[in-house]
């Protein structure tokens, strides 16, 4: 039988995933995706997105929270797998969903992304 990899998002979205796992290996290298965005589309991601809020007002300081949090899951042996959100689909793609482009929304695309490269890992 063969091994399934242990995928982690946002931690609402990775206990989802652990819920649809049937096998659990202690063996199996665990992979975080996580979101990512190019510089030159941070502003107008940020005018796109529901919770902007929630997110640094510059890709500078989102970019310096995201590579230590990377270096932080790299360190305690889980690989990450950057998902970048496009300005070019990903409002498409969260309206052929009918879901709101939030946190919750770039987790679920970021896991999608991930889950279909796994077997290319």
């Amino acid at each position: 039988m063969a091994k399934k990899k242990a995928f982690t998002g946002s931690a609402k979205t990775a206990s989802a995933l652990r819920g649809q796992s049937t096998e659990k290996n202690a063996q199996s290298p665990s992979i975080t995706a996580m979101v990512w965005y190019r510089e030159e589309e941070y502003p107008a991601l940020l005018e796109f997105f529901s919770d902007r809020d929630l997110l640094p007002l510059t890709w500078q300081s989102w970019h310096e929270r995201a590579e230590a949090k990377q270096q932080e899951v790299e360190a305690a042996g889980t690989q990450v797998i950057k998902v970048f959100i496009d300005l070019a689909t990903f409002p498409e793609w969260c309206r052929s969903r009918g879901i709101s482009p939030d946190a919750e929304a770039r987790s679920q695309l970021a896991i999608e992304v991930a889950q279909s490269q796994s077997f290319s890992l």
